[in-house]
């Protein structure tokens, strides 16, 4: 064969040998391995020189792009790392990160980097203690460690922190660990005990009172009221040193209740508040009252020595059933002193008169006024007290007349209403309690329906409805009344037939609307009764014995029927809770006569859930991967359930049955509603995929949801979404009619 005229030539200055050029062929070729981490592009010039050495064409530029594999393990930045973490700390807030890096190319899977508490040394307990956050490698107590981390039991941990590449989604993942030296310190954030502050204190304020300390410096402490008050006197200073800022007063307010909090930098509080409660103390700083500007008392001229006149009452603001708020009575004066001074005495404590004479006459003193002292050791207050001697009780009250008829009212006269006017006399003196009356039913009426009222200037009593009156419980009342006095009578003297009446009351019956045993009716079922099911009985009465009929209202669903004669309920329809949980009708019962009165009564049927409904995908219903794959891609996909969840659902995810389906695709659970989709090698086809899914929960008995999902793989655009070809139309360049230049890209595969 006769040698070319030309041969290829390569020119860079970043050859080193290992990239070369078949001189007569045009073919490049490697004389090593690459690498990606050392040199990621190739940038090369080839040219076309004749046998004399002369360029003939070019120069024209090549690139190789050296694509990177996983060929480097994860390295912690450490060998090993120490943190300490504070008792109780709030779970899910970071104390210490452990960080990783690798070498692979970054916008890779190669480089994705997985984290996990592979051992936990020592475990006291079931629960993981810490977690990290697979991603930023962020550690934290768990829930239960928030709790259960106590020094005293347990000082020191060691974690062993695997991090893995590949996202941690592959058995071929490479991996490195490192350990975490844990020391558990003991929690300097708690609430301090109740303070107790005396009132009106005199001392220059602000006071300190308390103290709250977090775990570490640079917290910023604040105070946060737990009621809305027309003035906070607390305030905190930046060692969390908590003051009152002005005196209190008991009086107003006894105990405050608050909480102080911990924040960092950015404003994030950094544990729980802590609940802060001060007590105000009571000093005896208010002075005795007394009830009443001038107490008025009675007492007959014939009392006996010792007998209760009345009881003085005041009050102390001062805090109750403590000395400051002791009262102590004391009598200081009597006017006038005939026949003679002392007349009265009052208990010490609990300021209840007494006569300590029976020397009283009314022709000669007819009232007397008594100064009395009343102190709680610091103040003392004077009371004023008027004791009006009456006259003594000899005259009982006499009716102006014995019978007063009957009285015929109507059933549904309102409550409170006069039916009748009554009247009796008393000849002892006017305006005291000798001659005040007040009239009693004595007999007639034990369901206590009628009561008198009695005016106080003309003992003038007046007959009220007391209750509502049925005429089917009784339609007549023969009432007996007596009139009475307050005092008590001489002896000698007692109440005779002049002080008793007589009336009787007739009630007219009015028709009355049917009355229901219940205002409402709630009845529980589970949705999977038969059609048919008797719910309930329901039951109204006519007052007047007339037949009732019963008809349902608001049946919008038409899921429920009633008997006309008997109030039973029965089922008319298939019951369905996902459509509707709480169904609502009215149950009208309506009267068998020419008034046809009725009345309403609201049924409530609760349906409970029943397993019926298969589970579903809420979300990844079509899926796609681009093309070509990558190792590690995976797509997440979420099941729900239309049934009544009380508690969080839990569903398994499994591949059906089909050609290749579980050598290409596996399906790998999240958490009880969530798994991801992945396939488990790169060698799948451009196009759809019908992938069988089985959902299965955890319902009594336990439902199967059977789906097709629906995945492609499909060439991408640059913003990762899947590219759909355009069909070709008329005035459309073919391939044939587009001509272009072509810089070579060859990409290598680096060792």
């Amino acid at each position: 064969t006769s040698s070319p005229d030309f041969f290829f030539f390569l020119s860079s200055l970043q050859l080193n040998g290992v990239i070369e050029i078949a001189s007569t062929s045009g073919y490049l070729y490697l004389n090593g391995s690459l690498d990606r981490e050392n040199k990621e592009i190739h940038r090369l010039q080839v040219e076309a020189l004749n046998v004399a050495g002369q360029k003939v064409k070019g120069p024209y530029s090549i690139t190789i792009n050296v694509q990177d594999i996983n060929d480097n393990p994860p390295k912690f930045e450490k060998s090993k790392y120490d943190g300490v973490v504070w008792q109780n700390s709030r779970p899910g807030k970071p104390f210490l990160y452990v960080r990783a890096t690798d070498r692979d190319d970054p916008t890779t899977p190669n480089a994705q980097l997985f984290y996990n508490i592979l051992h936990h040394f020592p475990n006291p307990y079931k629960s993981m203690l810490f977690q990290i956050d697979n991603v930023t490698g962020a550690i934290s107590t768990s829930e239960p460690g928030s709790r259960l981390l106590n020094p005293q039991t347990q000082a020191t941990f060691t974690l062993v922190v695997t991090v893995k590449d590949l996202a941690g989604m592959s058995e071929n993942a490479l991996t490195s660990n490192t350990d975490v030296e844990i020391t558990v310190k003991e929690n300097l954030w708690k609430a301090p005990p109740k303070v107790s502050i005396k009132e009106n204190s005199t001392e220059p304020h602000p006071i300190s009172i308390t103290q709250v300390h977090w775990n570490e410096p640079g917290a910023k402490y604040d105070l946060l009221q737990k009621e809305r008050l027309p003035r906070f006197p607390f305030t905190i200073d930046q060692n969390g040193t908590i003051y009152v800022t002005e005196p209190l007063d008991r009086e107003e307010k006894e105990l405050y209740s608050f909480f102080a909090t911990a924040k960092d930098k950015g404003g994030e509080e950094l544990d729980r508040p802590l609940p802060i409660f001060v007590q105000v103390e009571d000093i005896n700083d208010n002075p005795p009252v007394c009830q009443n500007a001038l107490t008025i008392f009675e007492v007959q001229e014939n009392e006996g020595l010792g007998s209760n006149i009345g009881t003085l009452h005041a009050t102390d603001m001062d805090k109750e059933n403590t000395l400051n708020s002791r009262l102590q009575f004391r009598i200081v004066d009597q006017n006038p002193k005939i026949p003679l001074d002392n007349l009265f005495i009052i208990q010490q404590e609990a300021g209840t008169f007494q006569l300590s004479s029976s020397s009283l006459n009314k022709r000669v003193v007819s009232n007397y006024f008594v100064r009395v002292e009343v102190t709680d050791k610091v103040f003392t207050t004077l009371c004023d007290v008027k004791i009006n001697v009456i006259d003594i009780n000899d005259q009982i009250p006499i009716f102006e007349k014995s019978d007063y008829g009957n009285w015929i009212i109507l059933e549904d006269t309102p409550v409170g209403e006069v039916i009748l006017e009554i009247q009796a006399t008393d000849a002892d003196e006017p305006f005291t309690g000798s001659s005040q009356i007040i009239y009693q039913i004595e007999e007639g009426d034990q369901n206590k329906n009628f009561i008198i009222e009695t005016d106080t200037k003309t003992n003038r009593g007046f007959v009220k409805i007391n209750k509502v009156l049925d005429f089917e419980m009784s339609s007549t009342y023969n009432l007996t009344v007596k009139a009475t006095n307050p005092e008590p009578l001489v002896r000698g003297v007692q109440y005779n037939s002049s002080s008793t009446a007589y009336f009787g009351v007739v009630v007219v019956d009015v028709n009355e609307v049917p009355v229901f045993s219940k205002n409402i009716y709630i009845v529980h079922i589970f949705e999977d009764v038969p059609v048919g099911t008797l719910v309930m009985t329901v039951m109204a009465n006519d007052p007047e014995g007339d037949q009732i009929r019963y008809t349902l209202k608001s049946n919008n669903r038409n899921w429920l029927r009633i008997d006309t004669f008997s109030g039973e309920i029965y089922t008319a329809a298939p019951l369905d809770r996902e459509v509707e949980h709480e169904y609502k009708v009215e149950i009208t019962a309506t009267e068998e006569n020419k008034k046809s009165q009725s009345s309403t009564a609201v049924f409530m049927l609760y349906i409970k859930d029943v397993n019926d409904n298969p589970p579903r995908l809420a979300k990844g219903n079509h899926l796609f991967f681009c093309h070509p794959l990558r190792g590690g891609v995976r797509a997440e996909i979420q099941a729900t359930d239309d049934d009544e969840q009380l508690y969080s659902p839990e569903f398994t995810f499994s591949l059906g049955s089909g050609e290749n389906i579980k050598s290409d695709w596996e399906i790998s659970r999240i958490n009880g509603t969530h798994a991801y989709l992945s396939p488990k090698h790169t060698n799948l086809e451009e196009k759809q995929y019908s992938i069988p899914l089985i959902i299965n929960d955890n319902g009594k008995p336990p439902l199967e949801g059977n789906l097709n999902l629906q995945v492609n793989i499909c060439r991408c655009s640059n913003e990762g979404r899947c590219f759909i070809e355009v069909e070709n139309h008329p005035g459309m360049p073919s391939v044939g009619m587009a001509v272009g230049i072509l810089l070579g890209v060859l990409i290598f595969i680096g060792r």
